[in-house]
This record gives C-alpha cells, sequence and structure tokens, in this order.
C-alpha cells in the first residue's frame, strides 16, 4: 500500500510503500499523534521515515493500483 505524508512548509510530499496494512498504519499514525513524539514507517525496503509530529500537515493511505501494461486485443 501507498503512504502519502505531508510536512509543513516542505513543497513535496514524503512518500513511501508499505507492507503493513491500512489499519496498521492508521494506528502507527493515531499512536504517534497522541503521544505528540515522531512518526515513524518503515517502507518495502526497509527504508524508516520519520517526521515530528508538530510538522505533520496530512498523512494518506491508499492501496497500490496496478496498471495495466501493453495491449489487448479486443
Amino acid at each position: 500500500m501507498e503512504v502519502k505524508i505531508g510536512v509543513q512548509f516542505a513543497p513535496r510530499e514524503l512518500s513511501l510503500e508499505s507492507n503493513q496494512t491500512p489499519a496498521q498504519v492508521e494506528a502507527t499514525v493515531t499512536e504517534a499523534l497522541a503521544s505528540g513524539g515522531t512518526l515513524s514507517l518503515v517502507d518495502e525496503k526497509g527504508r524508516r521515515v520519520i517526521v515530528p509530529v508538530e510538522k505533520l500537515a496530512y498523512v494518506e493511505i491508499a492501496e497500490v493500483s496496478t496498471r495495466p501494461v501493453g495491449f489487448s486485443a479486443s
């Protein structure tokens, strides 16, 4: 699944592919917001993204959509 994180005063959003379910990511974000510390997520390749909660603008959680490749004969 794809997670996009908007950071205040940053021109681009952070985007990562995660093996976690949407519910797991939502629980992690909710816990981070409640604690007031940092949001820490790990992508498919093991890279960790850490963002201070006070700098979060938004977190978008979406299923990865696969696009068809090639041509089809109809």
